[in-house]
């Protein structure tokens, strides 16, 4: 991977030219084109890389590599007061992650129209958000059943339960 300072504070432009060098750096090792950098008080607490292809794994996007590496490295599953850098415009999956992983805030660079020209078409994915469930190709329902409610009591019931 790229040769970065990890001690050293940085800006904001800083961290997302490490995010670009980082996708670029994937790509040559047989990647997909897409890096990311999470970051807590200007420095460097994670990165991830598109693992996609190498893993066999539709969900190893760069932010959620990143995420999943940031929250090991910190030891929760709260990433509050971090900022997480991507080289491209998070794809609705890895946005949601971001907001579950509580980050303070995500830069880009890459826009979805960049990333549709290199043959990623987040676009469709937008798209499918803002069109009724009954239009979409694939059948997205609930199926009520009796026990459906049981995993949330027990859930509610758990003195071990951590709220997230």
């Amino acid at each position: 991977m790229s040769a970065v300072d990890l001690t050293a504070r940085r800006t904001d432009a800083d961290h997302l030219d490490h995010a670009v060098r980082l996708a670029v750096e994937n790509v040559a090792a047989g990647g997909g084109p897409f890096g990311a950098v999470v970051v807590r008080d200007g420095f460097v607490v994670a990165t991830g890389v598109n693992r996609v292809t190498a893993q066999n794994d539709p969900t190893a996007h760069a932010e959620v590599q990143a995420i999943r590496a940031a929250c090991t490295a910190l030891g929760t599953f709260s990433l509050a007061g971090t900022t997480l850098y991507s080289s491209c415009e998070p794809c609705p999956m890895c946005l949601a992650s971001s907001l579950w992983a509580r980050v303070d805030r995500v830069l880009y660079a890459a826009d979805r129209h960049d990333a549709a020209r290199g043959g990623f078409d987040d676009r469709a994915f937008y798209e499918v958000f803002d069109t009724p469930r009954t239009e979409w190709s694939v059948p997205v329902q609930q199926q009520p059943n009796a026990g459906s409610p049981a995993p949330f009591d027990a859930w509610l019931a758990s003195a071990a339960r951590i709220d997230y």
